[in-house]
């Protein structure tokens, strides 16, 4: 199901923004020792458009409309989703390029992407527990846009063109993104959004107005 058709998921689609903290394992069945979905949400019936591994942050849209899922994560979808990562070191222009021309892993070689170089975001909370940083090596932050979402693939061509991920958060995917969400805290919209259109590099759109959701105490 190609994106532009998310518009016809219909009336009774609903979806869950969900901000998910580092450490969470993003699936409702048990694990051992790791905190899951169901420590965060109360609805058992819906589930993630496309996952986030468990050391990294931010944007969970999780859905029970399989054909919605399918537009929003599924290996033909074109959804645009946005990252802001910190890396060590300082990418240059050729790394940047490769980024944006796409990478060659062992396994694939990756669509083209978005790529920038960005100030540290004002926005971002502090991550629990800290990164631990080597004061001989300066890192820096990317943003990068991406319209496929293989397993850790951020990680991946972050790697390849010499540059390690330290922290990786989602804050967008279409025109959902994770403003006014806090990690772990989460909200519902209906999904008749024009969530194919892209969302631009650099642009970050807001959420409709609706209520946020924390963790019970």
């Amino acid at each position: 199901m190609h994106p532009s058709e998310l518009k016809r998921a219909g009336p009774a689609a609903s979806v869950v923004l969900f901000n998910k903290p580092y450490g969470v394992v993003c699936q409702f069945s048990p694990h051992p020792g790791r905190q899951t979905l169901r420590d965060f949400l109360p609805q058992r019936s819906i589930y993630p458009a496309g996952r986030l591994d468990a050391d990294s942050e931010g944007l969970v849209v999780l859905t029970a409309n399989g054909a919605l899922q399918n537009a929003i994560a599924g290996p033909r979808s074109k959804l645009l989703k946005v990252y802001c990562v910190e890396v060590e070191g300082i990418p240059g222009a050729q790394a940047l390029e490769r980024l944006r021309g796409g990478v060659a892993l062992s396994h694939c070689t990756t669509r083209p992407a978005q790529a920038r170089l960005i100030d540290e975001p004002p926005w971002l909370w502090p991550r629990v527990p800290p990164i631990r940083l080597r004061r001989a090596i300066p890192t820096a932050w990317l943003e990068l846009g991406l319209t496929e979402g293989r397993n850790r693939q951020v990680r991946h061509m972050t790697a390849s063109v010499g540059f390690p991920t330290l922290r990786l958060v989602r804050n967008a995917v279409g025109i959902w993104t994770l403003d006014g969400l806090a990690p772990g805290e989460w909200r519902e919209l209906e999904a008749n959004l024009p969530a194919a259109r892209p969302l631009p590099s650099g642009l970050r759109a807001g959420n409709p107005a609706s209520t946020v959701h924390r963790r019970p105490r």
